[in-house]
């Protein structure tokens, strides 16, 4: 059950490529506090946290019934399906944040300024043709198999992660697996313009389920999960990492981000939409999972990955004209297949 609702998370526009990674802008006097719409890596007093604990305690009521419950887990793919027909390309921004948040893909993506150039472009379009051409009556290929860097995006939505990445770079030695569990999404990302099978691979896949991936084993340099294993369910969370480890190569790292515990979207939740614990059923019918650090830990350490960063982004939202005041929490890490020596 795989796709991406950040349901309101703070994004960059696409020129703000260049923004600093968090922990830029903090707030040292509370008087400040509406000067600026966003502070970085707010720190929370025992009160604030004894208060979202409350929160939680009183939205955790769980009142569906084991049928309901079956029912939300086996129609996942008809509303993340509802989802993007009705906002197809139009409800998230671009993730331009990924090179700074993310700055180990700059080492692959040979940036060339803002955005490729249309003669640049149009080279590395022709290059990928060609080396797929090379090697295309040869036996056990495989889509991307001529690239010497290959990244796989689970839960692509419709590309706002994807595209930024074939847009920046001009490496006709990397390519770009994306799949989503919703088929509209992966209609809506092959139409954009950018889509170019030479570069890239779309493909429909709940990664829960699948046995059989478009890449062999030990073949990714960097798998990217944005705002994806919150959707799944708890149970089934352990087993998709494990998979998603046997394609990483040696050496190849999972970057992970994705709502944490106390967020302003797990508060915000009425009674009656706990599906378990920080597990919650959304309006829409998707669903949605507030991590902790430990947990993650935990998971990916226990496929064998190696830790080397995990941390809570904690941000003070603030809509000044209302005087309010939003906390978000997200989960951002950075774990490493071991490259061990034979």
């Amino acid at each position: 059950m795989i796709s991406n609702n950040e349901n309101g998370v703070m994004e960059d526009s696409l020129n703000d490529r260049k923004r600093q990674q968090f922990g830029s802008r903090f707030l040292t006097e509370e008087a400040d506090v509406f000067q600026h719409n966003a502070w970085d890596d707010v720190e929370w007093d025992s009160d604030l946290e004894d208060k979202a604990k409350q929160k939680i305690q009183f939205n955790s009521t769980v009142t569906f019934s084991a049928e309901e419950l079956e029912l939300y887990e086996i129609e996942a793919d008809k509303y993340w399906n509802s989802f993007y027909c009705q906002h197809q390309n139009k409800f998230f921004k671009d993730r331009q944040w990924l090179f700074t948040e993310f700055n180990e893909l700059n080492k692959v993506l040979r940036p060339v300024g803002e955005e490729v150039g249309e003669e640049v472009a149009e080279e590395c379009k022709t290059q990928c043709s060609i080396n797929a051409d090379k090697l295309k009556d040869e036996v056990n290929l495989y889509n991307g198999c001529q690239t010497k860097t290959r990244i796989l995006e689970v839960g692509c939505g419709v590309g706002n992660t994807v595209f930024p990445i074939l847009q920046t770079s001009n490496n006709p030695n990397l390519f770009i697996y994306c799949c989503d569990f919703a088929e509209s999404a992966i209609q809506i990302l092959k139409e954009h313009p950018l889509y170019n099978e030479n570069r890239c691979h779309a493909f429909v896949c709940d990664v829960t389920a699948c046995s059989s991936f478009p890449c062999p084993e030990n073949s990714l340099d960097f798998i990217i999960l944005i705002f994806v294993l919150s959707s799944i369910h708890p149970d089934r969370m352990l087993l998709t990492l494990q998979k998603l480890t046997k394609l990483l190569k040696p050496g190849g790292m999972l970057l992970f981000r994705d709502y944490g515990r106390y967020d302003m979207a797990q508060l915000r939740f009425k009674p009656g939409k706990c599906l378990g614990d920080n597990f919650y059923l959304r309006g829409d019918g998707t669903r949605v999972y507030f991590f902790t650090q430990a947990e993650i830990d935990t998971m990916l350490t226990s496929c064998g990955l190696v830790k080397e960063q995990n941390i809570v982004d904690r941000r003070l939202q603030v809509n000044r004209g209302r005087q309010l005041k939003m906390y978000r929490v997200w989960i951002q890490s950075k774990y490493r297949k071991p490259n061990y020596k034979t």
